[in-house]
This record gives C-alpha cells, sequence and structure tokens, in this order.
C-alpha cells in the first residue's frame, strides 16, 4: 500500500476511534453549552438551544449519564452548564459525582430553558445561546460532534468558522477507503499504529457490555438473549454482547465507549462481535486487532455516503462490518469479504433510526445477526446477486446504492419520523 494512502487510512482510525461517554448527541449538547457558560463566565439566568430534527430524535428519549436519569435536550444542556468540562470534549460529563446530580436537577429547574428546531438546513447542527443580566455568549457545533464553529460573547468571536456542507470537511477524505484497501491495509498495517487504538477500544467497549450483562439497564436485551439462546451459542454471545453495551450506554451507564462514525453504539458493534469470536476461535492478540480495524474501517466506507445522522439505522453498517471482520479471523479475503457486507446489507437495509433510546440495543442484535448470516451464507455457497433488490455486481456498486437509498430516498422518511417523535400525546 502506498504510504500516502496508508497514512490516510491510519489517519482515519485515530479521527474515528474517539472515546465519549453517554450517546454522542446529548453529549454534543452538553459540551456546546458547556462552551457557551465558559464564554459567559458564570452561571446563566435563561438557556436557549437550537438544534437540528436529527439532533431532537437523538436526544428525545435517551438518558443522559451522570445526571440521576435525565432525558432530552433542555437536560444534556442543563448537565454541560452546570457540571460539565469543555476540555474533555466528548467525555464533557465524565467524571461526576453522584453528589451533582442534585446540583444539575437544581439549575434545570431553576434556569429558563427555550429549545427550539433549528431550520439551517444543516443535518447535525447545535447552538447554544445563554444569558446572564446583559452579557450573553453563544457556542455551535455543526457538521460533526466535535466540529465548534463559533463561540462568542456579546458579539465578540473566540472561534468562528465557516458552516460547510461536508460533514467531514476538516477531516481525512474518506473517499479513498474501499473494501479492497480495507482488506490491504489490515493485512499489511504496522501492528505498533493500530495496537493502542484499538486495545483502548476493546476495553472500553467490553467494559461497558459486561456492565449490561450483569445489570437491568433499559430494556434488558443482551441478558434476555442470554437467557433466552444461551451463552454456549457464539453467534447469540456475539449479538448479546454487543446488544447489552448499548443496554447500558442508552440507559445512563456513566462508562465510556471508543465510538465510530460519530456513534458509540456502532463502535460496540463494530468491535465486541469480533472480539467474542476470537476468543472463541483462539485467535492471536495481533489476528484481532487487525479484524477489529478491518471491522471499524468497512464500517466507515459504508457511512460515508450515507451521513452521520439519517433516517438509516447506523447499526447496519457497522454489522456487516461486523461480519466482515469475524470473515477475516476465518481467513477470509476479498471474496469472502465482500460477499459478507453484501449479503449483510441485503438483509438489513432500510432499518430505521427513530432516535437513540432503549431499542436500539435490539436493532444493534438484528444488525450483527444479519453480518453473521451474511458470513455463514458465503461459507455454505450461499448468496445474494445483483439484481435482487437493490443489491448489484459488485460490492462498491451496492455499497452506492445503500448510499443512495438512505441519503436521498429515506428523506423524507427522516422527517416523517422526527414529526412522528415529536407530537404531543394527546
Amino acid at each position: 500500500m502506498e504510504k500516502e494512502i496508508y497514512d490516510d487510512y491510519l489517519n482515519i482510525l485515530k479521527e474515528e476511534l474517539l472515546p465519549a461517554m453517554g450517546c454522542t448527541e446529548p453529549i454534543a449538547v452538553a459540551y456546546a453549552a458547556a462552551l457557551a457558560k465558559d464564554a459567559l463566565g458564570c452561571m446563566p439566568e435563561v438557556v436557549e438551544i437550537c438544534v437540528s430534527g436529527n439532533i431532537l430524535k437523538n436526544v428525545k428519549s435517551v438518558v443522559v449519564p451522570s445526571t440521576g436519569g435525565l432525558r432530552g435536550v433542555a437536560s444534556a444542556a442543563a448537565a454541560g452548564i452546570a457540571a460539565g468540562d469543555p476540555a474533555k470534549k466528548l467525555e464533557v460529563l465524565a467524571g461526576i459525582a453522584t453528589a451533582d446530580h442534585k446540583k444539575i436537577k437544581a439549575f434545570s429547574e431553576s434556569a429558563k430553558f427555550i429549545v427550539r428546531h433549528s431550520d439551517s438546513g444543516c443535518i447535525f447542527d447545535i447552538g447554544v445561546r445563554v444569558f446572564k443580566g446583559e452579557d450573553e455568549a453563544f457556542a455551535r457545533i455543526a457538521g460533526h460532534h466535535t466540529n465548534v464553529v463559533e463561540v462568542s460573547k456579546n458579539g465578540k468571536k473566540f472561534i468562528s468558522k465557516d458552516v460547510l456542507d461536508n460533514a467531514d470537511e476538516g477531516l481525512t477524505d474518506r473517499s479513498v477507503l474501499s473494501v479492497k484497501g480495507i482488506i490491504e491495509f489490515a493485512d499489511t498495517c504496522a501492528i505498533d499504529d493500530i495496537e493502542e487504538l484499538i486495545s483502548r477500544q476493546l476495553e472500553y467497549n467490553g467494559a461497558i457490555a459486561e456492565e449490561g450483562l450483569k445489570n437491568d439497564y433499559g430494556a434488558r436485551i443482551g441478558k434476555i438473549l442470554l437467557e433466552s439462546f444461551g451463552k454456549d451459542d457464539t453467534h447469540n454471545l456475539a449479538r448479546a454482547t454487543a446488544a447489552a453495551g448499548s443496554d447500558a450506554r442508552m440507559n445512563g451507564c456513566p462508562l465510556p465507549v471508543v465510538i465510530v462514525s460519530g456513534s458509540g453504539n456502532q463502535g460496540m458493534t463494530a468491535s465486541l462481535p469480533v472480539k467474542v469470536y476470537a476468543e472463541k476461535l483462539g485467535s492471536s492478540r495481533e489476528k484481532l486487532l487487525r479484524a477489529v480495524a478491518l471491522s471499524d474501517l468497512i464500517t466507515v466506507h459504508l457511512k460515508t455516503g450515507i451521513g452521520r445522522l439519517s433516517a438509516y439505522c447506523g447499526a447496519v453498517s457497522a454489522g456487516a462490518g461486523a461480519g466482515a471482520g469475524i470473515a477475516y479471523l476465518h481467513g477470509g479475503g476479498f471474496e469472502e469479504i465482500a460477499h459478507t457486507v453484501v449479503n449483510a446489507l441485503a438483509v438489513t437495509s432500510g432499518l430505521i433510526c427513530d432516535g437513540a433510546k432503549s431499542s436500539c440495543a435490539a436493532k444493534i442484535a438484528s444488525a450483527v445477526d444479519a453480518g453473521i448470516l451474511g458470513f455463514e451464507m458465503y461459507k455454505r455457497g450461499s448468496q445474494f446477486y445483483g439484481g435482487d433488490g437493490i443489491i448489484l455486481r459488485g460490492v462498491e456498486n451496492t455499497i452506492d446504492n445503500v448510499s443512495d437509498l438512505a441519503r436521498v430516498g429515506m428523506k423524507g422518511t427522516d422527517e416523517e419520523i422526527i414529526k412522528l417523535m415529536l407530537k404531543e400525546n394527546k
């Protein structure tokens, strides 16, 4: 692999595999709010939060960690202002003590919060404006979770950047990715280049999955899978482990995860099933690290044409990535991995994202199931062919079709989902 392309692939992993505590959309709201409060220099009396529909969708139902069970946009902003550390970015709420829960709740009740739907046209858009007396401060994050485009106080701008249509502007160009290139990178990368990144991903995501399997978080999807179908079946253990991490994360567990494509659920889905299979197969540590790196990059490749947020469930891409990683552990090369990805996408493409919440764990289980089924189909001489629905001949062509389905075809679906989710209870 050419050095320039190798460096791009490695940089993409470095940009994607970030630690975060809690669902990344409410955490991004908390981050923006903490930045605004810091710029104001004191506790505000009024907090105005203006967010895009996809942020509303992903913050509405999920528990904000370290808040004692609070949910929603205003709660996320209150946590960031009352106890957040903006220097920690997506770990802005990490390290908050139980005693701070009362402080967050008290501030959320004493200050005036106004939440508005942004009409900027930017899919990922968070603006937080805070007021105290005659002073006001503003922070805005747009495009992706840590892309701070403005911080200002009383009109004086400390940070000011253009908001661009490309959500990944400023990051390494993802168009360099291809299934063939990803396999070559996984085969040939210096293990020292990926060991720290992937090891942290496995450590963090494994710890929160274990927490989800031990305790009753949310709908307990991971625990129910093990109770229903057993832990001796590797396929079921892989599904349950990934689902349990989401059970815990969606329902307020304060442990961090390592994200992929801006999502902790995708970060867990891409890594934990591969780890389960590696342990079952007795794979070497090096083989595991290479397989997870491959799974992560396949996930990013699949998500690039879809976008960071959409009506298309991101777990589908990560489940296909996990299937590819499992195929790699079994010695699979391009043919095996490409067919695994295509088979998986044929099964679950179209699974909708209706926000972050407990049912994400069940969708993760389904996506992992599709990834594993995609590999098992190919092992047994079965596959889906070009012309079967949206599937085209050639894995890259199929990926392009799925991207168009999600980004263009499901745009109206996304708008309708947001309308349905934001309906007032009758």
